[in-house]
């Protein structure tokens, strides 16, 4: 038994292009083009640009974050962003940027406060412009201070330094402010950095062996050297970390805090609201142990305006510190000034501060957002499940200033989403199980996709139509580039049609009972009515009930009416 669609058939129509139908009694008929424009040669080219319709939007292949959170990157063109595989969103007013291409290209744009970009010279841009220091290396991570003043360190463990350098936070030993990225060594033996982290004016990286290193302004002991005296060149963080691994650091605006190896915490540095977490609101000149209720292992720390938060190998989150903005998450506006659990009802696996803001942020295991803190002028308390994907999402759009966090590293470029997949099978031979053969052409498909996607293909791959057990099956009621089209709609939500020819898959749509994909030719076919073919096209729209089209006819002839009666 054959599986026939249910047309339907009216003599009212002219012949419609990329249909072809078959009249019970009159035969076969020809195909004849509506007098619809087509594009130019030029335009041709772009025709999808023109014409297509999505349903969907698409993302980038590999690109999972959404740069349009972030006005500055409105400046570049699609093809800069596409390229961009990591980030930095910073400043007072979040309008430097700095990032890193596929090619390891490293480019800035933005304000230029204190000669942050690095470019060589103290002007303002709206373009990128090419770090060539720093182009070529692999660059592993990026923080940034207040002045603002940059460092950034490579996949080979070396440290660049440039911008602001009052109090001596570039570690190059002098107060010059830094025009370019500069290479700063760690100590006579040119340790191997692995992180960095950046304090309003002071400066701290990790290298490979697990020592913290810091250097800057030391005007609250956030260098940890026991004194309050300026550092002007990178010095070991010792008593009492001389013994211990250290695996992680991070920097509030005048602290700084540091995980072992076992998960140990210790701050130093200014203590004014609690930010320490050591009991008091003493500062302290050299590292002091963060002392929890219960024994736990932290596995991150990260540093607001004024607060702190820390996450537990067993995915429970801890805040202390300052908390005039429910900063803390703890359902109130108390400071405190030892760690304090914070109720999440799930297990976090990341979370989320920066020393500029009052913001916080926590993401699930489940992958749920969450934010909290002083969120674009609002405060909110407790974590609020929000709908975003990632953490980085909440400073981009309810921080103030809206800077990134962290450095923003892009997934690579063979990752690919189930969408993009399917996209990239559509007429693949190699993993289709079926194909259609439409005028001598074939179309590469899988069943399950088409079965899936269409109620169509669901009664037709039935174990008792013929179809069911075919690997070839011919179409001869429209034509290739309409069946083509309306295949590639099932894996694409996407229509690539100019309207001529949409009017042959709006024919197929109908007899396919799409309702969704009529909805979408119609909105084409509407963008090439003139007068010329308006009469051609409304008979079109009563034969496939298109309203729209329907209407926009009947508006195009009368609107020619009304000209033709008053040129008589």
């Amino acid at each position: 038994m054959a599986f026939i669609p249910p047309h339907r058939y009216s003599g009212l129509l002219p012949s419609l292009p990329g249909v072809r139908y078959h009249h019970p009694s009159r035969g076969r008929r020809g195909c004849k083009r509506p007098s619809c424009p087509r594009p130019d040669k030029q335009e041709d080219t772009h025709k999808s640009s023109l014409y297509a319709v999505a349903t969907t939007y698409e993302k980038p292949i590999g690109k999972m974050v959404d740069f349009g959170k972030w006005p500055s990157f409105t400046l570049l063109s699609p093809q800069e962003v596409e390229s961009i595989r990591q980030a930095c969103v910073f400043g007072t007013c979040a309008n430097e940027v700095i990032y890193t291409t596929d090619d390891d290209e490293v480019y800035a744009f933005g304000q230029n406060c204190s000669n942050c970009l690095g470019t060589g010279d103290n002007q303002s841009s709206m373009t990128p412009r090419r770090l060539d220091a720093l182009c070529g290396k692999k660059i592993t991570g990026i923080s940034y201070g207040s002045g603002p003043h940059v460092l950034v360190c490579t996949d080979d463990g070396k440290l660049y330094a440039w911008g602001h350098n009052g109090y001596n936070q570039l570690g190059n030993g002098n107060t010059v402010q830094g025009t370019v990225p500069v290479r700063i060594s760690v100590d006579a033996m040119k340790k191997r950095v692995t992180q960095v982290a950046c304090g309003s004016h002071h400066s701290m990286v990790l290298t490979t062996d697990g020592e913290v290193y810091t250097w800057g302004y030391n005007n609250c002991g956030q260098i940890g050297s026991g004194t309050t005296t300026n550092q002007p060149v990178p010095r070991r963080v010792s008593t009492p970390l001389h013994n211990k691994v250290i695996v992680s650091i991070a920097a509030g605006p005048t602290c700084s805090m540091a995980i072992t190896d076992y998960g140990q915490v210790f701050g130093w540095g200014y203590n004014g609201t609690g930010q320490l977490g050591v009991g008091g609101t003493g500062n302290q000149l050299i590292p002091c142990k963060v002392v929890f209720v219960q024994p736990v292992c932290i596995v991150q720390i990260v540093c607001g305006y004024s607060h702190t938060m820390a996450l537990t190998d067993q995915g429970y989150l801890y805040s202390w510190g300052a908390n005039s903005n429910g900063q803390l998450g703890i359902g109130n506006k108390s400071n405190q000034l030892s760690p304090i659990k914070v109720e999440t009802h799930e297990r976090i696996v990341e979370i989320a501060a920066c020393h500029s803001s009052h913001t916080s942020a926590a993401k699930s295991q489940r992958g749920q957002v969450y934010m909290w803190g002083l969120c674009r002028g609002q405060i909110i308390l407790s974590p609020h499940l929000t709908n975003f994907t990632c953490t980085d999402d909440v400073f981009a759009c309810f921080s103030n200033p809206p800077v990134m966090w962290r450095q923003l590293s892009i997934e690579p470029k063979n990752f690919l989403t189930v969408a993009e997949s399917l996209k990239r099978e559509f007429d693949r031979e190699e993993t289709s199980d079926l194909r259609f053969r439409v005028e001598g052409k074939d179309i590469y498909v899988h069943k399950a996709v088409l079965k899936i996607r269409c109620e169509h293909f669901r009664m037709m791959f039935q174990s008792h139509w013929n179809e069911n057990s075919k690997e070839v099956i011919e179409i001869d009621q429209f034509s290739y580039p309409v069946y083509h089209a309306f295949l590639q709609y099932l894996y694409t939500d996407t229509v690539d049609l100019p309207p001529e020819d949409a009017i042959g898959l709006l024919d197929l749509a109908t007899s396919y009972c799409e309702n969704r994909l009529k909805t979408v030719c119609q909105l084409i076919i509407k963008s090439g009515i003139t007068i010329e073919n308006a009469f051609l096209l409304h008979c079109a729209a009563v034969r496939y009930e298109a309203k729209v089209i329907y209407q926009f006819c009947i508006v195009v002839s009368l609107g020619f009416c009304f000209v033709l009666y008053c040129i008589c």
